[in-house]
């Protein structure tokens, strides 16, 4: 019986309270980080960890190496990637073994939610697991969707014949359906959630126990329905969830492929996607380590006697700092909205400046002096692979302010 010690939840920033929109450099696994990252915030041990989608941007490969990586944690780890939407967000939590990390992501509308389960914290139990086949909606190896378009059928011979051979007490919430779907089946006020797919099961969970309401929570998907009971207990939940405003207006040039070096993108992956620098311990230098100088990006060096060093370790980088300086870009670059802005960040006290893209603020909004955070984005498609590093999300105060200025 899997226990929910706690709750991470992520909203881009664009969008309307209605539904969220994922920015240019965000996709499902990002999403994920961020929505990870946040349940971890409390602390608490991973030895596993599960991630269900639709939109997972790597089928033929993995895309797990950025998840671990963007999550800080250890490279070795299993991770369970599965294709679903809110039944199988729930499958993984009613299945769940103590320190499993299960993250749900979802692009429309965008949302990301996860959890961490241990010993003890909200309890939950299985509750119900209907199969049936009413495949409305389809999507074909082309990535054609083919949809029946028949809501009514989908409603009595998928979700209300669902929930019937069920054999389930009234609801207390409905993950993968809209709100007013969801007020007519569940008992009392039920959570309103931002997305419909893998994430809206544990955006539930989310809702449910900031109210401290127990009772069975059901997810459900054409005529797929899965649904565990929550029974008491208490899970710390954490919020990434900034108010949303207007995708900013700009220019998108789509055409032209960009070439990747699959070579160049392995060497840089661990420093770029971890956020490390590279240092070296040369002889003479004492274990302190306050007045070693760090590489960002890690580089080789002529050693003493002259031949080439490549023995520097990797430091993780501070995740804040400050606006050294930037510029806004106005000449179209393929892949990326124009205008964008970068800036040089001062990463807090390590004596290192990095040159990122703005993430989450309009193009020259941002300032020399501004504080923020690092947070993981998709930089480049690359060959159609997505190429991942960190973006500045400036802290929202002061942004928002000299905007409405």
């Amino acid at each position: 019986m899997p226990f929910v010690a706690s709750v991470g939840t992520y909203l881009p920033c664009w969008g309307s309270p209605l539904q969220r929109v994922a920015g240019d450099d965000e996709d499902a696994v990002t999403m994920a980080v961020e929505a990870g990252r946040a349940a971890l915030t409390s602390g608490g041990a991973v030895e596993r960890g599960v991630v269900v989608s639709r939109d997972l941007p790597l089928l033929e490969s993995s895309n797990a190496a950025v998840l671990l990586a963007g999550l800080g944690l250890d490279p070795e780890l299993e991770v369970d990637e599965r294709l679903g939407g809110a039944p199988a967000t729930v499958d993984a939590v009613s299945s769940a073994r103590p320190r499993t990390l299960i993250i749900g992501a979802d692009l429309q509308p965008a949302g990301a939610a996860a959890i961490l389960t241990a010993e003890r914290g909200l309890q939950v139990r299985t509750a119900a697991r209907v199969a049936r086949s009413l495949p409305v909606r389809t999507r074909r190896s082309s990535g054609d969707v083919h949809d029946y378009g028949d809501p009514r059928l989908l409603h009595e011979r998928g979700l209300i014949a669902s929930l019937a051979a069920a054999w389930l007490d009234t609801p207390v919430a409905v993950a993968g359906v809209d709100h007013t779907r969801a007020l007519e089946l569940c008992l009392g006020d039920p959570p309103e959630l931002p997305t419909s797919g893998a994430s809206s099961s544990l955006f539930a969970v989310a809702g449910l126990a900031e109210r401290g309401v127990t009772g069975p929570l059901v997810a459900v998907e054409q005529a797929i329905l899965s649904g565990i009971s929550i029974s008491g207990g208490a899970a710390a939940i954490h919020r990434r969830e900034p108010a949303p405003r207007p995708l900013p207006e700009g220019r998108f040039v789509a055409d032209g492929d960009i070439p990747i070096s699959l070579a160049a993108y392995e060497r840089a992956f661990e420093a770029k996607v971890r956020w490390e620098a590279g240092r070296f311990q040369l002889s003479g230098e004492t274990d302190d380590d306050t007045d070693v100088e760090l590489d960002f990006p890690p580089r080789y060096r002529v050693g003493e006697h002259g031949g080439l060093s490549t023995d520097y370790e990797l430091i993780p980088l501070p995740r804040t700092g400050t606006v050294y300086t930037e510029t806004t870009v106005h000449i179209p670059v393929p892949g990326l909205r124009t205008p964008y802005s970068l800036v040089i960040v001062e990463l807090d006290g390590v004596g290192v400046r990095a040159l990122v893209k703005v993430t989450g603020a309009a193009p020259g909004t941002v300032d020399i002096g501004d504080r923020g955070r690092l947070a993981l984005r998709r930089v480049a498609v690359r060959s159609g692979v997505p190429d991942y590093g960190y973006a500045f999300e400036p802290d929202a105060l002061g942004v928002c302010a000299r905007g409405a200025a």
